[in-house]
C-alpha cells in the first residue's frame, strides 16, 4: 500500500514536469510570435532567485505548519489544511505580481521592448506571451507547493494521532478509483499497490480542485498587475493589487452589512465596489474545509469550474484594458 502511495508521488511529479514542458510548445503551436515570448517569459521566470526564495519560503512554512499547535479542540487537520491552500496562493500571487510587474516595466523603461517589438511581434503578441509566461511559471510553483502540502496533510496525523483527520473528498475519488485499479492487479500485492495509488491520485484530484480554485485568484491579480506594468512602476503596481486584493474580499462583506440602508450612499458604493472589483470571496478554501456537513466532490468540481470560468473572464477584461493602455505608450 504504502509503495503505491510513493509510486503514485513520483507519477504525480513526473506528469507536472511533463505538462510544464508541452504548454510551451502548446502555446508556440498555436501563435507562434506570443508563443515565443511566453516561453521565454517562463524560463526567465522559474530562472528568476526570487521564484526559488518565495517556493523554498512557503516550503518551510507549509512544513512548519504540521507541528505547529493551533488550538482548534480537534480540528488542527482541518486548520492546517486552509492555512496550506492559503501559503500556495499567497506565494504564487506573490512572485507572479513581481515577476511581471518588474519584468515588463524594466523592458519597457530601458527600452529593450523597442528590440523585441522591431522584430515581427506587435504590442498585443509581447504583453499576452508576458502574460502567459508569468502565468505559467505561477502555475509552475502552484503545483510544487500542491505536491508539497499534499505530502504534508498526509504526514500531519502522525504528530496528531488523536484528531479526527478523515477527509472526505480524497477518500470520496479514493474510492472510485479503487476498483477500477484492482482491475489490472490480479494479484493481492498488486491489489494493495493499486489502492496505494489510487490514494494519492485521490488526494491529488481533490486536493487539484482546490489549488484550481486559489490559482483564479492568482490569474485575475496577474491579469490586473500586467495591465498596470504597462503605465506604472513596481511599487505602485503592487500597492494597487493589494488594495483591490482587500476590497475584493471586503466588498461583498460591505454589501451584506449595508443591506438595511438600501436607500443609502453607503450601500450604493458598496454595491459599486461589489460590481467593479473581483469577488474574491468565492475563491476561498475555507468554506468547502471547515463545515460540518461534507460537499460531495462532484458538486465541488462544479463550483470549481464556475468559478475559474469567472477569474477567466474577468483576467480576459484585466488585459483588454491593459492592451488599451499600451496600445498608445511611447516606447522610445
Amino acid at each position: 500500500n504504502e509503495y503505491g502511495y510513493y509510486f503514485g508521488a513520483i507519477l504525480h511529479a513526473q506528469i507536472a514536469i511533463d505538462l510544464l514542458i508541452l504548454l510551451p510548445q502548446v502555446l508556440l503551436l498555436i501563435s507562434p510570435k506570443a508563443g515565443a515570448v511566453a516561453l521565454s517569459a517562463f524560463r526567465e521566470g522559474w530562472r528568476q532567485p526570487i521564484f526559488w526564495l518565495v517556493a523554498s519560503l512557503a516550503t518551510i512554512f507549509i512544513t512548519m505548519s504540521m507541528v505547529i499547535p493551533y488550538f482548534t479542540f480537534g480540528e488542527d487537520y482541518k486548520m492546517m489544511k486552509q492555512i496550506g491552500f492559503d501559503v500556495v496562493m499567497i506565494a504564487g500571487a506573490l512572485f507572479g505580481l513581481l515577476a511581471a510587474s518588474i519584468s515588463i516595466n524594466e523592458e519597457i523603461e530601458g527600452r529593450t521592448a523597442i528590440t523585441v517589438m522591431s522584430k515581427p511581434i506587435n504590442r498585443r503578441q509581447f504583453l499576452m506571451g508576458k502574460y502567459l509566461g508569468t502565468l505559467l511559471a505561477c502555475w509552475a510553483m502552484t503545483m510544487f507547493l500542491g505536491w508539497i502540502l499534499t505530502w504534508a496533510l498526509y504526514i500531519k496525523p502522525h504528530f496528531d494521532r488523536l484528531d479526527d483527520v478523515f477527509d472526505p473528498m480524497p477518500n470520496e475519488v479514493a474510492l472510485l478509483l479503487t476498483p477500477e485499479f484492482d482491475k489490472a492487479m490480479p494479484t493481492s500485492e498488486g491489489k494493495a499497490f493499486a489502492t496505494g495509488v489510487a490514494k494519492w491520485c485521490g488526494e491529488t484530484l481533490a486536493h487539484h480542485a482546490g489549488l484550481l480554485l486559489v490559482f483564479g485568484k492568482v490569474m485575475v491579480l496577474l491579469a490586473l498587475c500586467t495591465a498596470l506594468a504597462t503605465r506604472m512602476q513596481f511599487v505602485v503596481n503592487l500597492v494597487i493589487c493589494f488594495f483591490v486584493f482587500l476590497l475584493g474580499h471586503l466588498a461583498p462583506v460591505l454589501v451584506l452589512a449595508t443591506q438595511q440602508m438600501a436607500q443609502g450612499s453607503v450601500h450604493f458604493i458598496a454595491q459599486l465596489l461589489s460590481a467593479l472589483f473581483p469577488a474574491f470571496e468565492y475563491f476561498d478554501m475555507g468554506p468547502a474545509i471547515i463545515r460540518d456537513s461534507v460537499v460531495p466532490m462532484r458538486d465541488f468540481t462544479i463550483y470549481v469550474l464556475s468559478v475559474f470560468g469567472y477569474a477567466v473572464l474577468y483576467s480576459a477584461i484585466g488585459i483588454l484594458i491593459g492592451l488599451v493602455l499600451f496600445e498608445d505608450r511611447d516606447l522610445a
